[in-house]
Order: structure tokens, then C-alpha cells, then sequence
């Protein structure tokens, strides 16, 4: 599905693209309200984030304008905290807001949430995902490993999510805690190394020699391939 991402910082552009291919998605960019109301007519877009604050045109009047012409689901990205800007957000035709500093794993649930509900018959594909012996049910929120059901927290499963998308895709270190827990989380490296052991202790049959999560020595970590 394509994701029209909107905002005239570029860190914040470039942020959101690379996290949403991750997560399997296409990703086209706009800077300025005109720009994105020319790319909106495109009808193979499937969903816009927003940010209200715009050049040119703001994200305000860019999407009252984009509702004269189509009905894609929009999230408005706003710095402001003020609720005038989200009730005009939702009075001018938005689906749904998130106010920066955000999580990308926010966004990506609010994304999949949305999607889900304009189009669910194209969604239902998507709820279980099955990798070998691993199966992750997205409705359940539960990883199944050789039909045995393994209790993970949110951030072991988002990981999990991650490496099942992208098997074989080497991850540095710096890399997963930049997506799992957003380029302004505070912690280090080493989050990252312990919450790859505590996985690999529950879905692995012996996590010093593990089949599914394996290490690029001097790089990061990788999801084996069938």
C-alpha cells in the first residue's frame, strides 16, 4: 500500500520513509501543502500523514482541499498542543492526529489501524504471518513456535514483527533501537542486545545456537531465510 508522507523537515521525512518500508509499505514524499494536494490526486495513494504546519499552503487548508476530491485517510502530524488544531484537523476532513514528538510505532499502529478499517478485506491477509515454525497473530497479539504459544512483551514482538517482515535483512544495533523505540529514545546499544537475548531465550530451542535470530558479527542481527 502507498503512504504519502508530508512535512517540510527533511530529518522527519526521511525518519517516517524509512520506518514505514520496514514495515512493508511504499512511501512518497511532499514538502509543501501544494505539493502534497498535486500528489493526493494520485489514486493509488492509500493513506497521508499530514503535518499541519506547512509552506506554501498549510496542512489545514491542504486537506480541506484534498476533501473535495478524494476520500483517503488522513492523520495530521502537529507540534502544537493546542486542541483548536486537532478539532479543525477533524472538522476539515481528518481521520485521525498525532502530536510530535511521536513513536514511530505509534504511527505505525494508528497507519495499520486506519487501513484496517477503510479496507478490510485487503487487510485480513495480514493478521497472521507465518515464518517456518513461527506464526504471529496481529488480532491475538500472540507468537506461536512449533503451535506452542510464547508470551512476549510489546517490544519482543514488535522485533519479532520486524525480523519476520525482512528475513535476511542485517539490522545494526543502532538501527533497531532507532525503529523499535524512535530516534529520540534516550537508551543505548545495549537495550537493543538484551532484548534480542530475552527473545531469543523464549522462541529459541537453544538460544546459544539460535535458528531464527542470528548474528552479523560486527554488524547487528538477522532473520534467518527459509
Amino acid at each position: 500500500m502507498k503512504i504519502l508522507v508530508v512535512d517540510d523537515e527533511k530529518i522527519i521525512v526521511k525518519g517516517l520513509k524509512y520506518n514505514l518500508e520496514q514495515e512493508g509499505y511504499q512511501v512518497v514524499c511532499a514538502y509543501d501543502g501544494e505539493e502534497a494536494v498535486k500528489m493526493a490526486r494520485d489514486s493509488s495513494i492509500d493513506l497521508i500523514l499530514l503535518d499541519v504546519m506547512l509552506p506554501k499552503t498549510d496542512g489545514l487548508t491542504a486537506c480541506r482541499t484534498i476533501r473535495t476530491f478524494s476520500d483517503v485517510p488522513i492523520i495530521m502530524l502537529t507540534a502544537r498542543s493546542e486542541d483548536i488544531d486537532k478539532i479543525l484537523g477533524l472538522e476539515y476532513g481528518a481521520d485521525d492526529y498525532i502530536t510530535k514528538p511521536f513513536n514511530i510505532r505509534e504511527v505505525t499502529a494508528r497507519i495499520k489501524a486506519i487501513l484496517r478499517r477503510v479496507n478490510p478485506a485487503s487487510s485480513r491477509s495480514r493478521d497472521v504471518l507465518v515464518s517456518g515454525d513461527v506464526r504471529l497473530d496481529y488480532n491475538l497479539r500472540r507468537v506461536t513456535v512449533k503451535d506452542k504459544v510464547i508470551e512476549l512483551t510489546g517490544k519482543e514482538f514488535d522485533l519479532l514483527d520486524l525480523f519476520l517482515k525482512n528475513p535476511g535483512k542485517v539490522y545494526t544495533r543502532e538501527g533497531l533501537l532507532d525503529i523499535a523505540w524512535g530516534v529520540e529514545y534516550p537508551g543505548d546499544e545495549r537495550t537493543v542486545d538484551v532484548h534480542i537475548r530475552r527473545l531469543r531465550e523464549k522462541i529459541e530451542e537453544n538460544p546459544a545456537e539460535p535458528l531464527y535470530i542470528k548474528t552479523k558479527w560486527g554488524v547487528g542481527y538477522y532473520y534467518r531465510k527459509d
